[in-house]
């Protein structure tokens, strides 16, 4: 063999080899601050809640829910009087959203054409996380000062179930087929639920994270991803057992997001960042990069038809010596949309 066909056969060699390390190296998501949602008023916020399907965002602010449309950004409406509201959910069969109202210790139930409320039902104290379980076909509400969650029959309007956490419920989900995993944010653990019953089943201890709010699932893979401002670390938990399959460093997060098509999750974090991790398979992970947002949006929303994220922000005041969250300057209020 010639030196120059030597020297080629090394070089095609090399290239094979590095070929694999070249694939496995995440690119870039090209995200990015598209806009800016201006709403006037002051208030504080919560959960931002994304209807994709019919282009709408609902996001909690002071003591109303603001209505944006997704095409536009433009108001569509409000829920008045939803005093210390934190989240939204919604069923669309039904033509009803659901309001955790946590200084009236309710559950408002709204008409999503209207915006009317219809209901007004007591459940546990200070209610704070809501979502609806596709399963059980019920409304769950994390009570942070009673440490419970309550169970609402959104066609009956009625609580049917309240379940003792004996623990402070930050954000819950369901894997579509029976279980129920609910952040502890105290002894930051997992707490699972039979979705049948109603009952605790397991318990798992968060190896690697501490006060866990913001929480995700891949039903497919049946991985939790989970958001621990309290060591700015995103742990991903096997649901099945409660073992940790990967730890990624982030910030001080409040929430987080998986879109199941992109196999992306993000957390969005207070120092001005959303972290994202990638999801190569059910065992393995990869942290892609850090986006910039803004210093303050520590919720996030997504929006699973277009992709683009949505985190709730305001200009504040330099915080204060000895702690205590930052005064919000009033009218900086908007709405951060994210993408490509």
């Amino acid at each position: 063999m010639t030196s120059i066909k030597k020297t080629l056969a090394y070089l095609l060699l090399s290239l094979i080899i590095s070929a694999p390390l070249y694939v496995s190296a995440q690119q870039k998501t090209g995200f990015h601050i598209i806009k800016d949602i201006s709403i006037g008023s002051t208030g504080g916020w919560d959960y931002i809640t994304v209807d994709g399907a019919n282009k709408r965002i609902y996001t909690s602010h002071g003591n109303q829910v603001n209505i944006l449309s997704t095409t536009t950004g433009d108001s569509v409406g409000y829920v008045p009087n939803t005093p210390g509201v934190h989240g939204v959910a919604l069923i669309s069969a039904l033509n009803k959203g659901y309001i955790s109202a946590g200084r009236a210790n309710k559950i408002i139930v709204f008409d999503l054409k209207t915006f009317k409320i219809l209901e007004e039902v007591p459940v546990g104290e200070n209610p704070d996380a809501i979502f609806y379980d596709d399963f059980s076909k019920k409304i769950i509400t994390c009570n942070g000062r009673s440490k419970d969650a309550t169970v609402f029959d959104p066609i009956a309007d009625k609580v049917v179930a309240t379940i003792p956490l004996n623990d402070k419920p930050e954000t819950a989900v369901s894997d579509g087929k029976g279980k129920i995993y609910i952040n502890g944010e105290n002894t930051s653990s997992m707490i699972v639920i039979d979705a049948n019953t109603f009952k605790e089943v397991a318990r798992y201890k968060i190896d690697g994270g501490e006060s866990p709010s913001g929480l995700d699932i891949d039903r497919k893979t049946n991985r939790l991803f989970i958001g621990c401002g309290g060591t700015k670390t995103m742990v991903i938990m096997d649901a099945a057992n409660g073992k940790t399959v990967a730890k990624f460093p982030i910030g001080s997060t409040d929430g987080l997001v998986f879109d199941p098509k992109l196999q992306l999750a993000y957390a969005s974090n207070g120092e001005g960042t959303i972290s994202v991790v990638k999801e190569i398979s059910a065992d393995k992970f990869e942290f892609v990069e850090n986006i910039a947002s803004e210093p303050s949006a520590r919720t996030i929303g997504i929006d699973l038809v277009t992709h683009r994220l949505y985190l709730p922000a305001a200009k504040t005041e330099p915080a204060i010596a000895g702690g205590g969250r930052p005064k919000q300057i009033p009218g900086t209020f908007h709405i951060i949309e994210v993408g490509k």
